[in-house]
């Protein structure tokens, strides 16, 4: 076994800071054999590995050990081979990073599975791969998602405060009780700007510029998620980022196939396979209307977070369209959001309707009962009108 990876292992657990602990080390069935973390690029998957580590091995237990696949040592290895050494070694918790660098590693990951049976295998893969539908892994890997910060995360983290998550129902029903219990210790609107603009991705933390860094992540997003993983040509790179520009240019609204197709020089159902492609790599969501989906064509195409809005055409955030991307990123990863019939109104799960609004702005709005009003520029609410920060506090 190369001492090499133990000494980087030691090493990259004792410089790991994690300043936040992320929701998703609870939930994770950690007694599984096969687990899979699938993210976005920038969300903190690789610190999150770190983290587990650190928390339930420390740096010099040699029975749990973190490789990354551009390790140029796996040219000449495969996976198996390595975790076997590492069996005999007396390994126990192998931890992968960037798994989808490796030819065939679903097989690979199923080789170990089957050889190994006392060892844990703990994965992280891009949000493009599709685990679940996996033929040769998916009856034996258990697949989560890690997002970028939530509103939640990211208050904790400024202000060093430990807030709890909340459901949506608790939300809904108790927004002025939970308001009433943050509010004393925090102003959330000191902090929702810098989120809205800066927030989601973690790399905020580090002293680079952010804007920079982000639209590096979104260039490896398509380069490397879309492409590799999707085994698409090179010779199509250009298109697709085109297609992802003319889509955040054009702001939350339905797309016009037909004139994309036109302008990237492809047929319709091309663009439609982009498009599902982008939402798989979290740089775009897909809203449709009660009882649609994909293949057909979305009722409205936004970007995946409010920050990628500012690091694409800065010039052009506008404050409404910045809200409701918040307001679909905070629901999405276990709501169902879908177009209402109006503009501002969404469905979500199929029950509640909501409307995202301006409690500042002067024309006076008739408030029906049937409607949640989900409102920014207020930290309170009343009734069925609550403050839209309080979303983010769902994870």
């Amino acid at each position: 076994m190369e001492e090499a990876f133990f000494r980087t292992h030691a090493y990259l657990i004792e410089h790991t800071n994690a300043p936040v602990r992320r929701l998703l080390m609870d939930q994770i069935d950690w007694n599984a054999r096969m687990i899979g973390v699938k993210g976005s690029r920038g969300c903190g998957k690789t610190t999150f590995l770190l983290q587990y580590a650190k928390e339930k091995f420390g740096a010099n237990d040699r029975s749990c050990l973190y490789v990354n696949m551009n390790n140029f040592y796996f040219q000449g290895h495969t996976i198996p081979e390595f975790a076997g050494e590492f069996v005999k070694a007396g390994g126990k918790v192998l931890l992968i990073d960037q798994i989808f660098k490796e030819p065939y590693w679903d097989k690979q990951l199923r080789e170990c599975y089957d050889k190994y049976p006392n060892l844990k295998i703990v994965f992280t893969g891009s949000s493009v791969m599709r685990l679940k539908q996996n033929p040769i892994l998916n009856d034996v890997v258990k697949s989560y998602n890690l997002r970028g910060f939530s509103f939640r995360e990211y208050i904790n983290l400024m202000t060093g405060n430990n807030f709890r998550p909340y459901t949506l129902e608790d939300i809904i029903t108790n927004h002025e009780h939970i308001a009433r219990e943050i509010l004393p210790k925090v102003s959330p609107m000191k902090y929702f700007k810098d989120y809205i603009h800066h927030g989601y991705y973690p790399f905020f933390l580090e002293h680079r510029d952010y804007s920079e860094n982000l639209l590096k992540t979104m260039n490896m997003m398509i380069e490397v998620d879309v492409l590799l993983i999707k085994q698409i040509e090179l010779k199509y790179l250009t298109k697709i980022k085109k297609l992802f520009y003319e889509l955040a240019l054009e702001g939350p609204k339905a797309p016009n196939i037909s004139k994309l197709a036109d302008d990237i020089e492809t047929s319709r159902a091309t663009v439609m396979n982009y498009i599902k492609y982008l939402t798989d790599a979290r740089l775009i969501n897909m809203i449709y209307p009660l009882g649609q989906e994909f293949p057909k064509k979305p009722s409205k195409v936004m970007m995946h977070n409010s920050n990628l809005m500012y690091a694409i055409y800065p010039i052009k955030a506008i404050k409404q369209e910045l809200m409701e991307t918040f307001f679909v990123n905070a629901l999405w990863k276990d709501h169902k959001v879908n177009q209402a019939s109006k503009d501002q109104y969404y469905i979500v799960d199929g029950k509640y309707r909501f409307r995202i609004c301006d409690a500042t702005a002067p024309n006076k709005i008739r408030y029906n009962p049937d409607t949640i009003y989900a409102r920014f520029n207020t930290e309170v609410g009343k009734d069925n009108k609550m403050p839209l920060w309080l979303l983010g506090f769902l994870y």
